[in-house]
């Protein structure tokens, strides 16, 4: 005679090899979604990404030794250049960089590193790290030669940083 624990072992094995069969005629059939669409997933083409845009201004102009102060209301701009210009006895260096780029801090690094100068359909000017346009860069609201002004695009650092006004210093004599 059987025990009963004993024919339960024979019983599960087959349920659970039964259970294997039939998930396996379901990945031959296309899956749970239907017949014949074999066992291949369907690609999904990634979106190219937008052709680069190049900045109307190049990196060569804006390398070099610069005084540096910042800005909150637009009013204060002329009285903020005037302390860029008194900070020239320490400048803040622009470098070129080793790619094409230029040597500058991102917003609460310490380390400098090359960033790229980027344009936009719009016609805006950026300045950050390689690839599209996003939170790590800065605005080129405004350059002439003598002064370059930008500020954050991340709403954190631009409220903090405010609008960051660069003063060309003369060269040394």
């Amino acid at each position: 005679m059987i025990s009963s624990s004993n024919a339960r072992a024979p019983f599960n094995l087959a349920m659970a090899s039964l259970m294997a069969l039939g998930l396996g005629a379901c990945g031959s059939f296309g899956g749970f979604g239907g017949f014949g669409g074999g066992s291949q997933p369907a690609e999904v083409a990634e979106p190219a990404p937008p052709p680069e845009v190049p900045a109307t201004i190049r990196s060569e102009e804006i390398v070099g030794r610069w005084g540096l102060a910042s800005y909150q209301n637009p009013a204060d701009r002329a009285r903020t250049e005037k302390a860029a210009l008194s900070q020239c006895k320490n400048p803040y260096v622009i470098g070129a960089g080793a790619t094409g780029g230029v040597i500058m801090h991102l917003a609460d690094q310490a380390t400098p590193q090359e960033l790229r100068l980027k344009g936009s359909p719009g016609g805006k000017n950026y300045i950050g790290p390689a690839g599209p346009i996003g939170e790590q860069d800065r605005e080129i609201v405004s350059f002439d030669g003598r002064v370059l002004v930008t500020r954050f695009l991340d709403k954190d650092a631009a409220t903090r940083y405010g609008n960051m006004v660069y003063v060309r210093c003369s060269p040394r004599a």
